[in-house]
Order: C-alpha cells, then structure tokens, then sequence
C-alpha cells in the first residue's frame, strides 16, 4: 500500500505541474483523474474492508452532457483468514452523464463494461472474467483552480469467479482537464488586451470572436443557450425547449409526421398526412365519448373527476377551429323517458358551457339530449347502464 500511495503522489504533482492542465474538463477537452479508494469486498472473497487500492482513469468530454473515459482499477486486499491475499486489476470503458459542467459543483452518473482479474497471492490459480459496473460521483472545482476534487461511488459485478461477486468502492481523488481550450476564470470585465467584437470578453480569452453587435455571450465571449439544446439564442425560435428534447436546426421540438404535436408527447407518431388530431397526436373520428366524464345522481353536476378530460376536449377543440360538433347526452334506462330526455339534454349544456368557457367558440356547438334512447350496452346490468350514462361529441362539420 505504501508504494501505491508514493506513486499516486508522485503522479500528482507531475500533474500539477502541467502548464496545461485546466480546472474542469470542456466538451472537446481530455482530462486525467487519479482516485485512492476504499473497498467494500464481497463477503465471498474472504478479504477485509480497507483502503487497499486506487484508481487512474483518462477521459473525454464529448459534449455538454457526456464524457467517455478508459479506467485502471488495482487493489491489493488481505485475508481475513487462512486464505490467501488478492490481487485484483480491472480495466474498463466507462461512459458519465454530466449535469452542471460549467459550474464549480457538477455531479455525475456513470456506467461501464471491461475486464476483471483476481491472482491470489502464492495460489497460482488466476480467475479472468467480464466486469459491469455503475455509480454516481461529483467534481468540485478547488479555489477557482485548474484541479477539481473527484469523488465517487462504484458498484462493481464481476464474473470471474465461479459466481458473480458484487464489491462496492468509494474514491476520492483528483481531476486535471488538458486541451487547447483555456478554462481560466478571467472576469469577462478585465479588458487588457482588447475587445474586438466588443461583448466585453478579452480577445486572448474570446471563443467567439466575431459575435454580433449586443448579443448577450458568456464568460468565454460565445452567445449562451439558455435551454441547453444545443442552439444558441438569438437562431433558437423555440427558446423554452425541455431538457434533453430532440430538436430542429431552430430549436424546435421535433414533429416526425407534421400534425402539430411534437414527438415527445404524440401517442400515435405516424398519423396520415392532412388527418386531424387530438392534443396527443391520434387521428379524431367522427365520435368522441369523454370517458371519465361523470355526474352526481339525478343531477347536471359535474364531478370532480371530469375536469381533465373536458380540458383535453377543449384543447383538441381549440387546436383544431374548423371542427363543429353536437354535444349529445345520453342517459340509461332508469326512470321515466321523458325525465331522461331532460337530464340528458341538461347534462350536454352543462358540457358545452364548460368547453365554452375553455376557449371553444358556442357557435361551433349544438346541444341535444337523447335520454335512453340510444344505448350502446345492455340496461340489465350496473356496467351496462354506466356505459349508457355517457356525453359524446358527434363532429358535424370539419
């Protein structure tokens, strides 16, 4: 253990030397990390809990989101018993889901596949197999200084015992960015050098040295992008965009079959060309029964529960102006037919005065109650009347 430490330390203050080392690694920036760690073997291996290995990786950051990196992992666990010491070595591919790069705080997650070995000290029997692991870890930027701390968590499964054997490890370490890219935090005020484009970011330091005239830029003089697509502001014409949303060359959500629904939300995304369709991308027949649209008993009030289904009527209404429609109640085949007729009718204005005063014009509505008079199941059972009890938009007109 202790010629691992002098190593770990030796290789740190090389690093540290380094006149191109950064504080956090930029997409398009490689970065080196190395990490002592602790531990916690699988009670299988017959081995003690220590601080008995390290770990060196050399990464990538591909873009704003991801990094790859290729990881060394060594140990040299005791027993705890009469078995024989270890010798583990790993060696993997890792891929990091970052958040937060640009901020001194940035958290991750990361997951990997690679090759595991275990040679048992004075045993001669060395077990190779596959290793799979996952995790979470964070950096933090020290005093605003090219050197990041780096900490983690790695669930590890390797199979190069006769069964798979799950070992946790915990290490902390240091992260150095290298790259051309200066990632020195220079207060984009500080002007010694000269401004050409005049965003008040230096030229020695200006990524983006040619922005237009009063386009807001970041601390590296490039134009920000708010949503985080991949778009700069002033080109994005859909600037609230979601986090991780597939978008256009404007920044908009993607709509594969152009009905007006963005792909992230359209339940059907192969709707025909020219076809109508609802708030959730599927085509509108010529009938709609607004499920879940219920009232109190022998009464034209609405409960509760129909307010999410007639705000989506409303919507698809309001995205589609040509549509007229009947607002038809039903009723089943309890109790007098004329009395139905009147609840029917009474329960359909109720409907139509809603969707009203949701943004739907009442002249693209007409009312009608048809009491029990058109049922679609059979009024000998409790579910067949509560089927029959139903308000239904008939399109009229598109």
């Amino acid at each position: 253990m202790n010629k691992l430490t002098s190593i770990v330390v030796t290789v740190i203050i090389a690093v540290l030397g380094a006149g191109n080392a950064f504080a956090d690694a930029e997409a398009g920036q490689g970065y080196f990390s190395v990490m002592g760690s602790y531990i916690d073997d699988d009670s299988s291996r017959g081995i003690e809990d220590a601080v008995n290995g390290g770990q060196i990786s050399m990464g990538y950051a591909m873009n704003e989101r991801w990094n790859f990196e290729g990881v060394l992992s060594a140990a040299i666990p005791e027993s705890g018993s009469s078995l024989p010491d270890q010798n583990h070595m790993g060696l993997g591919l890792d891929f990091q889901r970052v958040f937060n790069r640009s901020e001194r705080f940035s958290p991750y997650l990361h997951f990997g596949v690679g090759y595991f070995a275990n040679d048992p000290t004075g045993a001669g029997t060395k077990e190779e197999g596959a290793m799979f692991s996952g995790g979470a870890g964070f950096l933090l930027d020290l005093f605003s200084s090219n050197v990041a701390l780096r900490g983690e968590w790695r669930h590890r499964i390797d199979t190069a015992s006769p069964v798979s054997l799950n070992d946790n490890l915990f290490s902390v370490g240091l992260q150095i960015p290298f790259g051309p890219a200066s990632s020195m935090d220079v207060a984009p005020t500080a002007v010694v050098d000269g401004d050409g484009d005049n965003d008040g970011v230096a030229d020695s330091i200006d990524r983006c040295p040619n922005t237009a005239a009063g386009v807001e830029v970041d601390s590296y003089g490039c134009e920000r992008d708010s949503d985080g697509d991949g778009v700069r502001d002033s080109m994005d014409k859909c600037p609230g965009t979601p986090a991780g949303a597939a978008v256009d060359a404007d920044g908009c959500e993607l709509d594969g079959d152009n009905d007006g629904v963005v792909d992230r939300l359209d339940e059907c995304p192969d709707s025909a060309p020219g076809v109508q369709v609802d708030i959730k991308g599927c085509e509108i027949k010529e009938e709609i029964t607004l499920q879940g649209v219920n009232f109190e008993s022998n009464s034209d009030r609405l409960l509760s529960s129909a307010t999410s289904v007639l705000d989506d009527a409303a919507a698809t209404l309001r995205k589609n102006p040509s549509i007229k429609v009947e607002v038809a109640g039903h009723t089943d085949a309890d109790g007098a037919a004329e009395y139905n007729e009147s609840l029917s009718a009474r329960r359909a204005a109720t409907v139509h005065d809603f969707l009203a005063n949701n943004g739907v014009a009442a002249d693209r509505m007409t009312v009608r109650g048809y009491g029990e008079s058109q049922p679609v199941a059979d009024n000998a059972s409790a579910a067949g009347k509560a089927q029959n009890r139903r308000v239904v938009l008939r399109i009229t007109d598109r």
